[in-house]
């Protein structure tokens, strides 16, 4: 069943939502409504019948130029504008089935559209944990060397969706 991302509201149910990282799941119930209400991040969710089952999260972002890697930063100003994947989750139920690779792929198009109105140069994220960190360089994003961090320029993203 091929999945459409759609903003978080009051008519999905995240009460059941477990991708087997508690963090993960406990933001998403606990403060994804509270971050829409501030204007602070938006959540796309996959549902089946209202329950979520997938999700990210997406937001307005820095990056201190002197924190990337040399060849990344050089001949850009002290702050660079960026768009941050604060959050993104499988449910249980859909690990193992290359589902993670589409909803990073819908959330990396999405980044990619709306960069054509308000202007980023990279995407960020910050890896939970090891795996994370190997799922996201295994799929284009560079390491800031001794951190969990990982960014890719959001051009370079855009020719890799042939955008």
């Amino acid at each position: 069943m091929p999945f459409i991302s759609e903003a978080l509201s009051e008519q999905h149910d995240t009460s059941f939502f477990d991708s087997s990282k508690p963090d993960l799941d406990d933001w998403l119930q606990q403060h994804a409504m509270t971050t829409e209400a501030r204007r602070t991040g938006r959540t796309f969710v996959w549902d089946e019948d209202r329950r979520v089952v997938a999700y990210y999260t997406i937001a307005a972002h820095l990056i201190v130029r002197q924190d990337l890697p040399r060849a990344l930063g050089r001949g850009y100003p002290a702050q660079i504008p960026a768009v941050l994947l604060a959050r993104l989750a499988l449910d249980k139920t859909l690990h193992g089935q290359g589902h993670g690779g589409v909803l990073l792929s819908d959330a990396l198009h999405r980044i990619v559209v709306a960069t054509q109105t308000v202007a980023a140069r990279f995407v960020v994220i910050d890896a939970i944990d090891g795996a994370a960190h190997g799922f996201y360089q295994h799929h284009g994003f560079r390491e800031i060397p001794g951190s969990m961090r990982l960014v890719q320029k959001v051009s370079d993203i855009a020719a890799a969706l042939c955008l």
